[in-house]
């Protein structure tokens, strides 16, 4: 049995990207507590950058957040892929393993992340791939609540929806309170009434992220701009219904300088020393 590195209850984290490795690897030690990375972008792949990621992960939990098996969808997983990801998570001994609650394939990938209808039948269609995808890999695994802007056959609220998949897979949720607050906007709800509607006890962790203000009433999920404060007030929210999570800052491209990406790090566990008393609940795997 592989022994996973635990995430500390207030662990801040940094997405892993290729053009941050330099800097990740010489960063004090003070830096970040955790590193996120897409499982899909790396497995298989070797020289330099298979090193950095054994090095890094050696020093630094690494948590995976996937891209390609696109639960919602209808086509057959990958049983291949599926047997590899579960030998990259052993490998690095990955405590948390996340997907979106979407789909992203149809016939081949459509790279983007497409919405799900809320429906009781999707619901059910959706727990079972939940399941095969966590019995194929031996763990629980955590789902993204996603950003979205269009919304097909919505027969129950999203709430409902992300509600019931959570109960039916019996799996964990990855929070995103940047995709909470950007929809909100987009699909006109009140977001501090969602996520005090989520089930506390099944987050694993969360994500923050920047977005793009396309208009007052149209929000861009574009994880290239530093954190919003309506996000920041959203996530010490979080921390005061829910409890302190791990949490981690997404960015994926315009990077700032590093020391910019790990003021936004501190402003974190800025927001988690604040409410380090409030209700607690054990996070990871």
């Amino acid at each position: 049995m592989t022994a996973f590195r635990p995430l500390a209850i207030n662990a801040a984290g940094l997405g892993l990207r290729r053009t941050l490795i330099g800097s990740l690897q010489t960063a004090g030690p003070d830096g970040f507590d955790f590193l996120e990375c897409a499982p899909d972008n790396w497995i298989g792949v070797g020289g330099r950058y298979a090193e950095a990621l054994q090095d890094l992960s050696s020093r630094y939990p690494l948590v995976c957040h996937g891209l390609s098996l696109s639960v919602g969808g209808v086509e057959p997983f990958d049983e291949t892929y599926l047997l590899k990801l579960r030998r990259f998570l052993e490998q690095h001994r990955v405590p948390v393993f996340s997907e979106h609650l979407s789909y992203c394939a149809d016939d081949g990938q459509l790279y983007d992340l497409m919405p799900i209808p809320f429906t009781e039948e999707a619901v059910h269609h959706v727990a079972g791939r939940i399941r095969h995808v966590q019995d194929a890999l031996g763990r629980r695994i955590a789902v993204e609540n996603v950003s979205y802007y269009a919304a097909p056959f919505q027969a129950m609220p999203e709430i409902d929806f992300i509600n019931a998949v959570l109960a039916e897979a019996d799996c964990d949720l990855l929070l995103d309170v940047n995709n909470i607050v950007v929809n909100s906007i987009n699909h006109r709800y009140d977001p501090v009434d969602f996520l005090h509607r989520l089930p506390g006890k099944r987050i694993s962790y969360i994500h923050i992220a920047g977005h793009y203000d396309e208009a007052d009433d149209l929000k861009v999920d574009t994880h290239g701009a530093a954190v919003k404060p309506e996000v920041w007030s959203l996530l010490s929210e979080a921390y005061r219904v829910h409890g302190v999570r791990p949490t981690l800052l997404e960015r994926d491209f315009n990077f700032p300088a590093f020391d910019e990406l790990i003021s936004e790090v501190s402003q974190i566990r800025d927001h988690q020393a604040l409410h380090q008393g409030d209700k607690v609940h054990y996070a990871g795997t």
